[in-house]
């Protein structure tokens, strides 16, 4: 059966960019019509041609530090600072004094036509993933930086037509290099900036753009990300895409991502990784999650055991309202999967599940003991089925269903939406955040 076409939220309206002030736009040159062009000195001598443009820095317009020229047989460094003038004909030099050592990239360095022009680059505003056709660069506040970027067959056509077209800038097709993030060789990969701008999106699209871009791209852009940035986006990934991913990742690494996750997605997100490959990860987890996890894989999928979360609140008969309260702040990043507090008895066995409603509308000073009693909760053994499960999802008046052992003691709770990823076939699952706009 045909996977679902993917959803895409609307292309948005673009905010105030660099290529949208006049004198930018006016200035904009070329990078593919600036290739081939002359390099001359100021009385007109012709001493090389340009082969390559180089950036450096991880702002949202990166400045140009110099070109890579071909003089002779040798390909040398022009420092930006020797150039008088850059335009979409020539290049002029302000010095006749030129290094003849052959280039050798620095670290940081991207080189544009080499790096950035043919591949695949993620448009932020567009949420989508385009391939690079051209680059301009402009004068901005002194500097000469990458400003914008253009797509289409049309820049393609014109870089193959004749020269003299080349070097025309059509900035109708721009989208602002702000709105842009570099998905080519590992030097091209501006991290700090990455992150912040990715987090625009919500992770249903970035786990979009992932499933776009291809193998060696992913890879890269999964492992420069922010680990808790890169767990959300594999949480919503296409399974096979997923575990493909998670096999080629460092064991180190894919734990640090999965650490970031709740215990049930963790193990949803490993379960059918090769088992040698998952206990490598499960392996490099911090103690407690890697417990939560072992745990979980124990259970079968299709079990109560196999779809609870194992994130729970305890606490006791004499613990008062103000103080369970107070101790809920340190759960702030697990509150999706807490809706009640569990109330258990000196050995642990559970008394009653408390919604946090309950909580709010009680005193501080009343005791848990105090807001125990009915309705009871509906309590499971881990090993019931998945029917079990949705039936009494259905007749439960609360907002989840608590996993207990023979002895009465909580082991996880199971969340409607829990449910409902359990009864959804992956093949069929939409990115949920896609409907919530």
């Amino acid at each position: 059966m045909a996977a679902p076409s993917r959803m895409f939220v609307p292309v948005r309206t673009r905010t105030a960019r660099f290529t949208h002030i006049r004198r930018v736009r006016d200035q904009l040159i070329s990078v593919a019509g600036l290739v081939g062009r002359p390099v001359r000195l100021r009385d007109g001598r012709d001493v090389g041609r340009v082969i390559d443009i180089i950036v450096r820095g991880t702002e949202s317009y990166p400045a140009v530090t110099g070109l890579v020229a071909r003089v002779g047989r040798r390909r040398v460094f022009v420092p930006i600072e020797h150039v008088a003038e850059m335009h979409g004909q020539a290049v002029t030099l302000s010095s006749p004094q030129v290094d003849v050592r052959d280039f050798e990239r620095r670290d940081g360095e991207v080189q544009l036509m080499g790096d950035v022009v043919d591949h695949q680059l993620v448009d932020i505003d567009g949420v989508q993933v385009v391939r690079a056709s051209d680059l301009y660069l402009s004068a901005v506040a002194g500097p000469v930086r990458l400003v914008g970027v253009e797509v289409g067959v049309g820049s393609l056509l014109r870089r193959l037509g004749p020269a003299r077209w080349r070097a025309r800038a059509t900035p109708e097709r721009v989208i602002d290099w702000a709105d842009i993030e570099p998905l080519g060789r590992p030097g091209a990969v501006q991290i700090d900036r990455r992150n912040r701008e990715l987090r625009r999106l919500r992770p249903g699209d970035l786990a979009d753009l992932l499933e776009q871009i291809g193998q060696p791209q992913r890879d890269r852009l999964v492992d420069a990300l922010d680990a808790d940035l890169a767990a959300d986006a594999l949480e919503e990934m296409d399974e096979q895409q997923r575990d493909e991913l998670l096999s080629r990742l460092d064991p180190q690494r894919a734990a640090t991502i999965i650490a970031e996750m709740e215990p049930d997605e963790a193990t949803e997100a490993l379960r059918d990784v090769d088992h040698e490959r998952r206990d490598a990860i499960v392996d490099h987890l911090p103690a407690a999650a890697g417990d939560a996890v072992r745990t979980l894989l124990g259970y079968t999928p299709d079990t109560a055991g196999g779809i609870m979360t194992t994130t729970l609140v305890l606490v006791g008969e004499a613990d008062t309202v103000g103080e369970v309260l107070a101790r809920l702040q340190d759960f702030q990043a697990h509150r999706a999967d807490i809706d009640a507090v569990l109330v258990v008895d000196g050995e642990g066995r559970l008394l009653d599940d408390v919604s946090l409603f309950e909580l709010v509308v009680a005193t501080a000073e009343q005791t848990m003991a105090s807001l125990v009693g009915p309705p009871w909760p509906i309590v499971l053994r881990p090993d019931a089925g998945l029917v079990e499960v949705v039936d009494s999802t259905l007749s439960n008046r609360r907002g989840s269903i608590v996993v207990a052992d023979e002895h009465g003691r909580p082991l996880g709770r199971i969340l409607a939406d829990d449910v409902l990823d359990a009864l959804t076939p992956a093949h069929t699952r939409l990115h949920r955040d896609v409907g919530d706009q």
